[in-house]
């Protein structure tokens, strides 16, 4: 059965739309390249290219992926947001071809193909993750992947499609452990709408044994630091979980676009209800179960996001044949613009930074955190020159938080700082100062009660001002000179530990 099914896939699918589909993916990686220079770096992205810089296995907060990506761009393309975000346009343009070949798997054909990918590429998150650097930026493209895989396994019934799968899954799970909500999700609703013959195939055996092996490097480092993530993410989830389902409908109908709700709304009707397609009903269920399983535990209202992306596929056909009335058109197309426009300057950076302010920061604060972070440096090397030139050597320059260690790390050595520390994520991890460094404490970050513990005689010697009114997180921060601890670093730095 199996090489009957690869044999006939060819002639059962429309032909790919690949003119069409070249020339949106042209135009996407354009204007993504010709804006990734505005503004600067995201704190998490000065974090990637620090974590890039230390490999390893694992991280606090992350698995291996995504700073590698990281390491990769900027050795090619040079350390900037330019050359770092070449990894992000590379995702997001990957992600509208698979999204197109993912409306080719439901049958459709060249108009369909080619809106499923206009407007994937012209979606609000898809335009945020395929700008900036992020663990989003390859999980969107690699969900798209096994999503896609598994639709080939579905309809042609060829069980050696589980071993493509299997790998997709193992790099996905080196990337984000969220992955596992898309298993979940695609592997109860396949429970209970069918066709179940899959899952009894030798050759989903060897697909678990490709992912288990590519997990097994990631499980054993996070096994060996005692689960660190799951700290992290226990903590994200206390303090954030409320807010996450308050939020958390809302959010579901703004993430792509509001224009794109009754596109992805008839798609996954049409995945329940055509009888053509009921061998993939178990990716109109995914999406509602997967919502279900993060307002239960407190998930972020975006994690869902990626498997909107197959619904908006398969709506894109019946939408198209809606379209196809002439009346419709005039106000349709109006509603498309406006929602494309709206997504592009939520999205991506085309404002002035003085025009952020307002509801570009409300539904995208990611903007703001791209500006600031040299003017955060400059300010913390005025600070520096506090302590006696003589003084300096021996002196720690301390962050509370992984973005202003990053920022420091990225810019400090212009300004003339040394290299920071940080108590916060996998900073940590990367030591303590030296016993040695017995001179001043230059603290910068909110002073808590674990730190005022360890540093004495802090004196608050600088305000954090970035000149824009606005901007990152770190607008308004406090910078303090304290004295040393009185025991060594080695055994202070444990108490001073943030995970989150």
């Amino acid at each position: 059965m199996g090489e009957a099914a690869v044999s006939l896939e060819r002639p059962l699918l429309p032909r790919f739309a690949a003119g069409p589909i070249a020339a949106v993916v042209v135009a996407q990686v354009a204007v993504l390249t010709a804006l990734s220079g505005r503004y600067g770096f995201h704190r998490d992205e000065l974090y990637f290219i620090a974590a890039g810089r230390r490999p390893a296995w694992g991280y606090v907060d992350q698995p291996p992926v995504t700073p590698m990506l990281a390491r990769l761009a900027t050795a090619l393309f040079g350390e900037t947001p330019s050359g770092l975000r070449v990894a992000a346009t590379f995702c997001g343009a990957a992600t509208v071809v698979l999204v197109a070949l993912v409306a080719r798997e439901f049958g459709g054909g060249r108009g369909a193909q080619t809106a499923a990918a206009v407007a994937t590429a012209l979606s609000g998150y898809v335009l945020v993750v395929s700008h900036m650097v992020s663990t989003n930026s390859a999980d969107m493209l690699l969900w798209t992947v096994i999503g896609l895989l598994g639709l080939r396994l579905l309809r042609t019934g060829d069980g050696r499609w589980w071993l493509a799968i299997g790998a997709a899954v193992g790099v996905a799970f080196a990337n984000k452990w969220l992955v596992l909500l898309l298993l979940a999700a695609l592997g109860i609703s396949l429970l209970i709408t069918g066709p179940r013959a899959v899952l009894v195939s030798g050759w989903m055996i060897g697909g678990v044994v490709i992912a288990v092996v590519l997990m097994a490097p990631v499980l054993f480092w996070q096994a060996g630091h005692e689960f660190p993530m799951l700290t992290v993410a226990g903590g994200i989830s206390t303090d954030d979980g409320t807010k996450n389902r308050l939020l958390f409908v809302p959010m579901q109908l703004v993430y792509l676009s509001p224009v794109l709700v009754p596109v992805w709304l008839t798609g996954l009707v049409r995945l329940w209800r055509d009888p053509p397609l009921r061998w993939a009903r178990a990716y109109a269920l995914s999406y509602p179960l997967a919502c279900v399983i993060l307002l239960l535990v407190g998930g972020k209202p975006y994690y869902a996001v990626p498997l909107l992306l197959f619904l908006l596929a398969a709506g894109a056909e019946p939408a198209l044949r809606w379209l196809a009335r002439g009346v419709r058109r005039g106000w349709a197309g109006a509603l498309a613009v406006a929602g494309a426009a709206i997504s592009v300057v939520i999205g991506l950076p085309v404002l002035p930074v003085s025009a952020l302010e307002g509801p570009v920061l409300a539904f995208n604060k990611d903007q703001g955190e791209q500006v600031g972070w040299p003017e955060l440096t400059a300010t913390v090397a005025r600070a520096w020159q506090r302590i006696p030139a003589e003084r300096r050597p021996v002196s720690v320059l301390l962050t509370g938080n992984y973005g202003q260690a990053g920022a420091l790390e990225r810019f400090g050595a212009g300004f003339g700082l040394p290299k920071p520390y940080s108590n916060h994520m996998s900073y940590a991890d990367w030591g303590p100062p030296p016993d040695t460094m017995t001179g001043p404490v230059l603290f910068v970050g909110r002073l808590r009660p674990a730190v005022r513990n360890v540093l004495s005689g802090c004196e608050r010697v600088a305000v954090q001002d970035n000149g824009f009114g606005l901007g990152n997180d770190e607008q308004g921060t406090e910078i303090s000179l304290c004295s040393p601890p009185s025991t060594p670093w080695s055994r202070v730095w444990p108490r001073l530990r943030q995970f989150y």
